[in-house]
């Protein structure tokens, strides 16, 4: 059976190179068919292949409707690390540096500036063109009151592990903070810290709740 197999796979590889001189796209259809045939024999005899092709968006099926989530830990802390941005002198609470308790969120007449920012699935950069702007309206706003303390705060939507989420949410808040501090801003007024999927501020389980879910958002401390 094998051996007839075989012999059927290169008589068809001969009939196809055969007409393969006529045009590129001979030659090209001939290799692919080749593919699928040697795949197809192994596949008789037990060997597995994980991929498969796709003829419509309809045929994939994914875990979380075709959003890809990595859920590789490991991965992903070490990807977290900001060498070329140093931290501030001072930690919370320590040496006349205000505890995160005292912080507060932005009253009325601020929240035009600190507004909360967005993201992409798995991104900890912001994108959107009107949420760069207003980040960069908040940096200049900082400069101007240099008595002002921030907290930077990210956050991420409930799927793939905590751990996973605790360090993509301090990756999304350490951006913020570089793109501050590299605008200007004193990078000892401007911290970070990570909630994870902990709190979120849609409570349902749709693209559109984990899309808000997935931001930074700012408290504030004002001497």
């Amino acid at each position: 059976m094998k051996r007839f197999l075989c012999f059927l796979q290169v008589s068809i590889l001969l009939t196809l190179t055969s007409c393969s001189h006529s045009s590129g796209q001979s030659w090209e259809d001939m290799k692919t068919a080749g593919t699928y045939m040697r795949k197809g024999v192994d596949a008789l005899w037990g060997k597995d292949y994980e991929s498969q092709m796709l003829t419509s968006d309809e045929e994939f099926v994914g875990p979380y409707d075709g959003e890809f989530i990595p859920l590789s830990d490991a991965d992903l802390r070490l990807s977290m690390s900001d060498s070329a941005l140093p931290q501030p002198r001072g930690a919370l609470g320590q040496k006349g540096i205000p505890a995160f308790d005292q912080f507060y969120e932005p009253s009325a007449d601020l929240l035009s500036l600190f507004r909360s920012l967005h993201f992409d699935t798995d991104d900890h950069v912001v994108r959107d063109k009107a949420e760069v702007a207003s980040l960069m309206r908040l940096a200049d706003y900082l400069k101007k009151n240099p008595k002002m303390f921030v907290v930077v705060q990210g956050n991420t939507d409930e799927r793939a592990s905590a751990s996973y989420n605790m360090a993509l949410g301090m990756r999304r808040a350490n951006y913020v903070r570089s793109f501050l501090v590299k605008h200007g801003v004193d990078l000892n007024r401007v911290y970070t810290v990570s909630k994870g999927k902990e709190q979120p501020v849609a409570l349902g389980h749709t693209p559109e709740d984990w899309k808000l879910n997935r931001r930074a958002e700012f408290r504030i401390y004002e001497k």
